[in-house]
């Protein structure tokens, strides 16, 4: 044990963590022949069925067959035998059920199996679906079989000790004849073609769904006496309580209805509603098909017990119609179905709901996810077009985004790098505007230069409107003079100039950095040439730019 008792080490696990501690047979031809020798192959068969998985390798058609008729005559099971050539037609057909693969090897193996697939992966299907679907549907059409016979049957049974033992039918010799031709057989025929438990995903995803087959759990000789019980007692009740209810009965004009043919109409009519609410409640898969058949079943009573009493005749004529005006008919037959559906109900609700099988527990996750569905389709359903926002969404178009992005912030402007060639044509109107204004200001001995711009200006570009206001330029203090002693014009300008444009561009750099809309902004800077002082101070309440297309 190189684990060191620790349990199993890492050679003796799968990659799904399970123990890998069971062994393998391998034996080839030559060695099978001894193997299958009448005096060792019980030996040879103990051995493989303590093994995980056993091959045969190199072996002829012949003991392939023999290996097959070995675990038929030794072993309970049901054998099942695959092959795709000429070599396995012997083996498929000795096992109980045989599939062929239609291939290369030509079509001997398809001609001599049971089934025929395309490819070998096919067979999970096979198995996990349909052949657990079959195996359901049968043992579900057998077990309803039984109680409907023997809730039919045994009526005649009670109705014996009333009678002498004298042999007389309760019912209807025609009911007696088309009970299980007309009135059961479609039911439990849709029952068996169509029934099913869980759906074909659930079947592949959940393999041990299957295990019920392998045990016989769904149909055996305890099932049988309980389908068998179970119609005793049905027909115990459905005799007893209409017995009772017509023994002393009297119509509404005084006149005894305890006759023997209405009170055989009257259990007939019970029994087939009452074996018709059965199936309903062991159907667990509802088709169109289902629907037709079960509701079809009791018109065709009706139309089949009216047709035989006005049109064929006999002893039974008019009972049907005079049941049917009573108001006891109606509770008897109710009283009946409770007293009988109630306690069925209830032990299926205890089982499902205290020792529910893997099969109840799938069924009810299927539920679960079936109405998720629906809600899902619902909400999908409700969100139509006339439905959404009406005002323009501003939120981000970004991928994956789940919260409101920048479009206000980008819609704003506040964030858009202004145009160089804009900027460039605002400075050169405030030049030309300083350039106006400065021309009459100069002096000879010492010129001050002030510019006032208290009216917004705007410049006009196909793509771009920028707006500026509120623009107070104050510059004193500065003496321009000429060679000749006197105040030249053009110099100031100049001065004045140069001032205004770096003001300009401030204001502008403030405008596209400024978050907030409005505000108000005060800088001074002092600097020193020529021998001068300049003062500038700067005033400036900026309005964002109405519109910024780029």
């Amino acid at each position: 044990d190189e684990s060191g008792g620790q349990g199993p080490g890492l050679d003796t696990l799968s990659e799904d963590g399970e123990g890998n501690d069971g062994f393998a047979l391998v034996i080839n031809g030559h060695s099978l022949v001894w193997a299958l020798n009448p005096k060792f192959e019980k030996l040879f068969l103990d051995i493989a069925c303590m093994c995980r998985a056993v091959i045969c390798c190199r072996v002829t058609p012949l003991q392939k067959a023999m290996v097959v008729d070995l675990v038929k005559r030794h072993m309970k099971a049901v054998t099942l035998a695959i092959g795709d050539g000429a070599n396995d037609v012997s083996m498929i057909k000795t096992a109980h059920i045989g599939v062929g693969i239609s291939g290369q090897e030509g079509l001997q193996a398809v001609l001599s199996s049971d089934y025929s697939m395309a490819q070998f992966r096919y067979l999970e299907r096979l198995l996990l679906v349909h052949g657990r679907w079959s195996y359901y549907r049968m043992c579900k059409f057998l077990r309803y079989f039984f109680y409907k016979n023997f809730a039919f049957t045994l009526c005649h049974f009670w109705f014996a000790f009333f009678v002498g033992f004298s042999a007389q039918t309760v019912f209807d010799p025609m009911f007696i004849a088309v009970y299980n031709l007309f009135y059961t057989s479609m039911p439990v025929l849709a029952l068996g073609v169509f029934e099913q438990d869980v759906n074909s995903f659930n079947s592949v995803a959940f393999p041990k769904l299957y295990s019920p087959g392998i045990h016989n759990s769904l149909f055996n000789k305890l099932e049988f006496l309980r389908s068998a019980a179970h119609g005793f007692l049905a027909s115990a009740v459905i005799f007893l309580i209409p017995y009772g209810a017509y023994y002393t009965a009297v119509d509404q004009q005084g006149r005894t209805m305890a006759d023997a043919q209405l009170f055989g109409t009257v259990m007939a009519t019970i029994l087939v509603l009452v074996v018709t609410v059965q199936i309903c409640l062991d159907t667990s898969y509802w088709t169109l098909f289902n629907h037709v058949t079960i509701w079809g079943s009791l018109a065709m009573y009706l139309l089949v017990q009216f047709f035989v009493n006005y049109v064929l005749g006999g002893a039974y004529v008019g009972t049907l119609t005079k049941a049917m005006s009573e108001p006891v008919f109606y509770f008897t037959s109710i009283l009946t179905l409770v007293v009988l559906m109630v306690p069925v109900v209830t032990w299926r609700f205890y089982w499902v709901d205290v020792h529910p099988t893997l099969a109840d527990k799938v069924r009810y996750k299927q539920r679960l996810e079936a109405k998720l569905a629906s809600k899902r389709a619902h909400r999908s359903m409700l969100r139509t077009p006339s439905a959404r926002r009406s005002r323009r969404s501003v939120r981000s178009g970004y991928a994956f985004a789940h919260q409101e992005g920048f479009g206000r912030l980008i819609t704003s402007g506040k964030i858009m790098k202004p145009n160089p060639q804009n900027v460039q044509q605002q400075q050169n109107l405030n030049q030309h505007h300083q350039n106006v204004r400065g021309g009459g200001k100069g002096g000879a001995g010492g010129g001050q230069t002030n510019t006032s711009s208290n009216t917004p200006t705007q410049t006009s570009h196909p793509n771009q409107v920028v707006t500026t206001g509120h623009l107070n330029t104050n510059t004193g203090g500065h003496n321009s003079r000429s060679p000749t002693g006197g105040g030249n014009p053009a110099s100031g300008n100049s001065a004045a100039a140069a001032a205004a444009a770096g003001i300009v561009q401030n204001t502008i750099t403030k405008v596209v950095n400024a978050v907030d809309s409005g505000g108000r902004k005060r800088k001074t800077s002092d600097g020193s040439g020529g021998g001068g002082r300049v003062n500038q101070m700067q005033m400036t309440n900026v309005q964002p730019p109405s519109t910024v297309e780029v």
